[in-house]
């Protein structure tokens, strides 16, 4: 529906909430189609209120804005991919890199207080109208059709809501869609980010130019607490931080913050920050529970998208959300153009929304992984596996003057002296390969 044939009984054809990765990409791709777009935030400006950043898969964002690679505020782009475990005394890295990576441009680090600001402004340039510093206090409803939001004791009204309002999204309990999520599903993440030189940066994780490095860490870190650590470069500071599955860190009586704080004094890690200026600290939930968390999509008038749907991945090697929230804003838009065009924003017109983004990357990369978050809940994965690799490689570089062994008797008399048994190992080693 354009401008001019727009219904005089709505404020605008469509209102996101939510001006993060999803709600931009939704609200941008329409308002280029001509429609009317709300872009509600409830911070005094986008990617205010937002503590994370992190590695982007961009290639998605190239077919919602060509120019996204050479404009946007990328940090750097990530050419070495750290799988890392950690322990007291050892860290034991699977390091690779390859300047492909760099050439594709596939994989950047951003930081979304930056990120969230510039698609805001790209939704402004393209006529969305941006209403920042808004607190939307729940869906305005018409029988069983959401036809808007209520904030205070203003209602504004749509064709369509989409509700882009992040893991904890209050909408989607508004409307019926989920109940508190379990903790299992959720996890606590503590950040800083760490100013250093560009030069220093770029010396202490062997970078060129833009290059940058990203660290997925398991083992000490978390103390034992389902999760892991994260280190990613920027161009002139580091983002560092532990993601803690919220069930694991209450029953383990642990502290978010003194595990961070654990973390980055560990003697492995605490070169990389060494002189090194603090800028931001703070927490944040972060969605684990992969598939499980993806509830109903849809109501009549109302689309769910990003985080709000529980559209994150974390595969181990890759933590991922940003592409799929932009994955998820793509189909939206495509969904809600239709609807528009039709005057059709019934459930069964919105529903063309689920079945489309199940057959994109989201939704198929959402059952490739299905089974990752049960994998992770195994607690040898945060210790006992991180002392047996560095046992075996002890026993490698360690020459004593003792005879040396082949690597099998070397394995197996690290894994003899450990707690993890030989047929445990066999089959996490199975289950590694059927999840990941």
């Amino acid at each position: 529906m354009n401008a001019e044939n727009q219904s005089p009984d709505v404020d605008f054809d469509v209102i996101v909430v939510g001006a993060g990765v999803a709600g931009c990409v939704t609200a941008y791709q329409l308002a280029v189609k001509g429609h009317s777009v709300l872009l509600a935030e409830r911070g005094p400006k986008p990617g205010s209120k937002n503590l994370s950043g992190g590695v982007f898969y961009c290639s998605v964002m190239k077919e919602v804005m060509p120019e996204f690679e050479a404009e946007a505020p990328i940090e750097r782009r990530v050419t070495r991919n750290c799988l890392s475990f950690l322990s007291p005394t050892s860290f034991v890295n699977l390091d690779y890199r390859d300047e492909r990576l760099a050439q594709n441009g596939t994989a950047v680090t951003v930081l979304r207080a930056k990120l969230d600001d510039w698609l805001a402004t790209k939704c402004e340039d393209v006529g969305v109208t941006l209403m920042p510093g808004i607190k939307v206090d729940g869906l305005l409803k018409d029988a069983d059709r959401i036809v808007g939001i209520k904030a205070g004791d203003d209602t504004l009204r749509s064709h369509v809501v989409v509700a882009a309002d992040g893991v904890n999204s209050f909408l989607c309990r508004d409307a019926g869609i989920r109940a508190t999520e379990p903790t299992n599903h959720l996890a606590v993440g503590v950040k800083s980010v760490i100013r250093l030189p560009r030069e220093v940066i770029e010396e202490r994780f062997n970078l060129n130019g833009d290059e940058g490095a990203a660290y997925a860490v398991v083992g000490d870190c978390t103390n034992g607490v389902g999760g892991g650590g994260f280190l990613y470069t920027n161009i002139d500071s580091i983002s560092i931080g532990v993601v803690l599955r919220l069930d694991d860190l209450v029953e383990r009586g642990e502290s978010s913050s003194d595990l961070h704080d654990r973390f980055l004094s560990n003697p492995a890690i605490a070169p990389f920050l060494k002189g090194g200026e603090l800028l931001e600290y703070g927490s944040h939930l972060v969605a684990e529970g992969g598939r499980a968390m993806v509830h109903d999509l849809t109501r009549p008038g109302l689309v769910v998208v990003g985080d709000a749907a529980g559209l994150t991945l974390n595969t181990g090697l890759t933590l991922r959300g940003m592409d799929l929230a932009a994955g998820s804003g793509i189909v939206a838009a495509k969904t809600i153009d239709t609807a528009l065009q039709q005057g059709d924003f019934s459930q069964a017109s919105l529903d063309a929304y689920t079945a489309e983004l199940d057959a994109t990357f989201v939704g198929q990369d959402m059952r490739t992984y299905a089974k990752a978050p049960d994998f992770f809940l195994n607690p040898r994965m945060y210790g006992d596996y991180g002392r047996l690799l560095s046992d075996v490689l002890y026993g490698v570089y360690n020459l004593d003057m003792k005879p040396r062994r082949h690597l099998l008797p070397m394995v197996m008399a690290a894994l003899k002296e450990s707690p993890v048994k030989a047929m445990q190992l066999a089959r996490d080693a199975y289950a590694a390969v059927r999840a990941l």
